[in-house]
């Protein structure tokens, strides 16, 4: 093998890294590790499920079958927010509270990948210092790649694997708001939105389907000379929810303020989330929203699944460019063009 070029990198070590890395998988034994609370195993496996070879999707999924029965135990946050709100000194603050409290903190954070060259920064464990450096947190950064609404396509796997390993309270940050967070809404139990004061957003911003999904609202930068703004931000939030009908869980959404950086107000959102989980389950919204969300992920992964086999089939690989020829050329329209696609598709 070549030599490090980095000369303080010890060789022994270095040729034992790779030896490993080339070690076959044993899905059982990497199941195992993951229900002790391994998280170098839990690493390996969200790569394993990320992974697009057919040889890692089958032991992922091994590993998944065998951690299945382990999981339905945390209590799944989604978090969304424009970028610049605070979402990762937030969840930072409200993740140091609950491993205060003795829980088990996970956060899947999913950085935004650049269009051109799909490159993403991965930059919240450098955000979450402390969080990083706890023992009982695991932060596992994700490229969005080209998955709906910001949420990284292995994202809702991740999360089993996640509850397996004995976590609590599981984070699920999104790149942003936008038009599809229903991907985030539909794998979490609670959706916390999350707002600044002041930005010239607070009605304008307002989006029905993500006021619909809000399970609270909180509004974040509350301190110093922005106080008040945020104040009245709260009463025009409060004033626009009682234009929204009632949710199917009968819970009523929250308005808080907080300062993430001074760290003001996390103890009531924290205790919000207590309140929203002992109400849900006790009238039995907590099991069905569960359910129907197994419901929309079986659905979601058929639909991806036809369409990477759509997309790898020889014969549309042969059509797909003549037909785009064929409809510069104004020779035949794009729903023709598709008709004819999924007519020789296998």
């Amino acid at each position: 093998m070549k030599t490090p070029k980095n000369k303080h990198i010890d060789l022994i070590a270095a040729q034992k890294l790779i030896k490993n890395r080339k070690r076959p998988i044993d899905p059982q034994v990497l199941s195992a590790e993951i229900l002790a609370g391994n998280t170098i195993a839990l690493s390996r496996a969200i790569t394993l499920i990320e992974s697009t070879t057919s040889a890692h999707q089958e032991t992922a999924q091994e590993v998944l079958a065998a951690c299945l029965p382990h999981t339905k135990n945390a209590l799944r946050v989604g978090i969304t927010g424009v970028p610049g709100v605070g979402k990762s000194t937030f969840i930072e603050a409200l993740g140091m509270l609950a491993i205060a409290q003795g829980k088990k903190v996970a956060v899947l954070a999913v950085d935004p990948s650049s269009s051109i060259s799909q490159g993403s920064i991965l930059g919240d464990k450098t955000r979450m210092e402390r969080l990083t450096a706890n023992a009982k947190a695991f932060i596992r950064p994700s490229p969005a790649g080209d998955a709906l609404g910001g949420v990284a396509r292995k994202t809702r796997e991740a999360i089993s694997l996640c509850e397996a390993a004995g976590f609590d309270l599981i984070f699920i940050e999104t790149v942003g708001v936008g038009q599809s967070e229903t991907a985030v809404h539909q794998m979490t139990d609670f959706f916390l939105l999350l707002k600044l004061a002041g930005a010239g957003d607070e009605l304008q911003g307002i989006k029905r389907g993500i006021i619909e999904m809000a399970d609270a609202i909180v509004i974040n930068k509350a301190d110093g000379t922005n106080t008040t703004a945020a104040k009245h931000a709260k009463t025009e939030f409060s004033r626009a929810l009682h234009l929204y009908r009632p949710k199917a869980s009968a819970w009523q959404p929250k308005i808080m303020l907080c300062s993430a950086l001074e760290e003001t107000g996390i103890d009531e959102i924290r205790q919000t989330l207590l309140e929203f989980e002992a109400h849900t389950k006790a009238n039995g919204f907590f099991e069905s929203n569960r359910q129907d969300q197994n419901k929309y992920w079986l659905q979601a992964t058929v639909v991806n699944a036809l369409k990477d086999r759509f997309y790898k089939d020889e014969t549309v690989k042969q059509q797909l460019p003549q037909l785009l020829d064929a409809i510069n050329a104004g020779e035949v329209s794009a729903f023709q063009a598709a008709q004819e696609l999924l007519k020789n598709f296998k």
